[in-house]
């Protein structure tokens, strides 16, 4: 293999694939740096296999609904080992794609860790690889608390190995892996617990967002403690001890799952060595055309501390590639109204600024905001609940913020983003004639502002 490159990416995850593929598009000679598999965190325990046990634990909330409905039919277990079999095999087939494709796009694939030698040179297993652009993709790791008993618990790296289902869990954080496993093991039969150091879930979202999802939680029969902060695990008779800081004992469990935040995986690269600036946390600061303070060398995605999600680092890399091998050198990544959405049950998702963020903008600010169950549960005795609020900013009523909990909201906020993209006015939602009867139709037809605004 010839060792020189126009560019290598380090990490063959979401962003370090995205780059490496559209560089070679482009005709540069491309190579990805990866010491694990393919695909990155995303599809081996990210995104993907989370999305599948999404999907199983609805499946099975359906089955509880559907005596409500008239349909005969109940719930007589989970073939833990048939789905995880399942989850697997799928996961499988996209690694071979990934590997197959690399190979057919001329990327070079290069197994192993680097290491920077300078600002140009990485040495992998004792071969040294140059390239006139090096970008750093390495992606992140879960965290684990510094406390006494913390090895008794696991990280979501740890759940996708789980090979039986827990019985009884606690989730510590309230954050979207806390938020997202508490209620696939809920809704698939677990007895689940959540405690988080804030005092509400998912605290960078706005509060209906927030509220509501507790509520939901709630409902579904999730013990919550916010705040609560942990200070040891402890192994006894029963199971495993949460012990807080307050002196406070939550006891019981099989499984303990630690989701209070992630790492960025920096500190094995000897960044030192090229002159690469590094935060004490492991961020890799950059600007907005993703330059870290040395030329030639580029970081994206989780490591550069900036929205960390799958459809970002995939875009931000290939929007370095163009503006590096496509003649584009204006081209980048705008992070404004970059929609996302937290895979709760029912899920939630949220485009541009929360209410607080908008009123500090100085602004005009108007509310509208709705909550209410959908027709979905209309013969539940024991429903989700749906919210949607729209943050209107100026006299002609911009949207700048969606905020939205409910049935569906992760498929119809994807159209919405495009319009808050676009400069939509409140007036060009109420002009556009809504699809009845759906939940999307409130955002269309929202009257009367909220009295606080």
């Amino acid at each position: 293999m010839d060792t020189h490159f126009d560019l290598i990416a380090i990490g063959g995850g979401s962003g370090g694939l995205a780059v490496a593929e559209k560089a070679a598009a482009f005709g540069a000679r491309a190579a990805v740096i990866e010491r694990h598999k393919l695909g990155g965190t995303c599809v081996n325990v990210g995104c993907v296999p989370k999305k599948v046990m999404w999907y199983a634990a609805n499946l099975a909330e359906d089955v509880r609904h559907a005596p409500e409905m008239g349909i005969k039919t109940r719930l007589e277990g989970i073939d833990w080992a048939a789905l995880v079999a399942g989850r697997e095999g799928f996961i499988g087939g996209i690694l071979d794609f990934w590997n197959g494709y690399v190979e057919g796009e001329g990327i070079a694939h290069i197994q192993g860790e680097a290491h920077f030698v300078d600002a140009h040179t990485l040495e992998v297993d004792g071969t040294r690889y140059t390239a006139d652009h090096i970008v750093i993709a390495t992606g992140g790791r879960p965290i684990v608390p510094p406390v006494p008993g913390a090895e008794l618990g696991i990280t979501s790296d740890g759940f996708f190995e789980l090979q039986e289902q827990p019985k009884r869990v606690c989730v510590v954080g309230g954050g979207y892996i806390g938020v997202e496993l508490a209620g696939v093991m809920r809704a698939l039969g677990s007895e689940v617990t959540v405690v988080a150091l804030e005092s509400r879930v998912l605290e960078t979202f706005d509060p209906i967002v927030s509220e509501t999802v507790v509520y939901n939680m709630t409902q579904d029969g999730i013990d919550m403690h916010l705040p609560f902060a942990v200070g040891a695990l402890e192994r006894r008779d029963d199971g495993i001890a949460v012990i807080g800081k307050e002196h406070q004992v939550l006891s019981g469990f099989d499984t303990v799952l630690w989701a209070v935040g992630r790492r960025p995986n920096t500190e094995h690269l000897s960044l030192e060595a090229a002159g690469v600036d590094v935060l004490p946390n492991g961020v890799v600061p950059t600007d907005t055309f993703q330059n870290t303070n040395v030329a030639g060398v580029y970081a994206l995605g989780d490591i550069t501390g900036r929205a960390p999600l799958t459809p970002v680092a995939i875009a931000a890399g290939r929007r370095l590639a163009e503006r590096l091998f496509n003649d584009q050198p204006n081209r980048r990544l705008d992070y404004d109204n970059i929609p996302t959405v937290v895979f709760a049950h029912p899920p939630a998702g949220a485009v541009g600024l929360t209410e607080r963020d908008a009123r500090e903008s100085g602004e005009r600010i108007t509310i509208y905001q709705t909550k209410f169950q959908p027709m979905r549960y209309a013969l539940s005795h024991k429903g989700p609940r749906t919210a949607m609020k729209l943050v209107c900013a100026g006299d002609e009523e911009r949207v700048v913020g969606i905020h939205m909990v409910g049935d569906g909201v992760d498929e119809m906020l994807q159209g919405f983003a495009v319009a808050v993209k676009m400069g939509a006015t409140k007036a060009q939602l109420d002009d556009t004639v809504a699809i009845h009867p759906v939940s999307a139709e409130e955002l269309v037809t929202l009257k009367d502002p909220h009295p606080e605004s």
